[in-house]
């Protein structure tokens, strides 16, 4: 591991392409949030106490994929071409989890969310001050993301069935979407 990816030293630039991938993945990632919720809300309908939570989530998300979605026109960087997987794959993840409970639903968001701040604190760490629009965005939505990973948590998300499994399996599938979306 290099002490450069860590820390970034003074003076190193971030490349435009670097900075296009980190668009590009966070606009994609915010998608598929949007979607995860909808299959979420598709099947929990209204008549769960945490379909109101779930919607409240929803609507940060939504402006969040509109900010990149903003930032990536007015930077002239190019969407990730998986976006109609991502669409899918989303409300599919989002339907399959409510079903098996309003818990599993919960563990979802706590695990993509956890993946989330992870990824969003490695690309601060790779900008360092080089890029500060992108920098304070990052930084503000990642706030956000840890309390909807605070919030699924207390509301059951490490109770629901065979969380480990699922957590893992979930961050898994996330870390996966965010390597091909940076790229694809």
């Amino acid at each position: 591991m290099s002490v450069a990816k860590d820390f970034p030293r003074p003076g190193r630039r971030v490349s435009d392409e670097a900075r296009a991938a980190m668009l590009r993945v966070d606009q994609a990632g915010e998608f598929g949030a949007t979607r995860i919720y909808a299959g979420q809300l598709a099947v929990m309908g209204d008549r769960h106490p945490d379909s109101r939570i779930i919607a409240g989530m929803a609507a940060q998300e939504e402006a969040h994929r509109k900010h990149f979605d903003a930032m990536i026109v007015r930077r002239g960087v190019r969407p990730t071409a998986l976006r109609p997987l991502w669409n899918v794959a989303g409300f599919a993840l989002g339907a399959v989890t409510a079903a098996i409970g309003p818990r599993a639903a919960m563990a979802c968001t706590a695990a993509i969310e956890t993946e989330i701040d992870r990824h969003y604190d490695e690309q601060l760490k790779e900008l360092g001050s080089d890029d500060p629009e992108l920098a304070a965005v990052i930084a503000d939505f990642q706030a956000e993301e840890l309390e909807h990973r605070d919030t699924a948590i207390a509301h059951g998300a490490e109770q629901a069935p065979a969380y480990p499994l699922l957590s893992g399996v979930i961050r898994l599938g996330c870390r996966a979407a965010i390597a091909l979306s940076k790229r694809i």
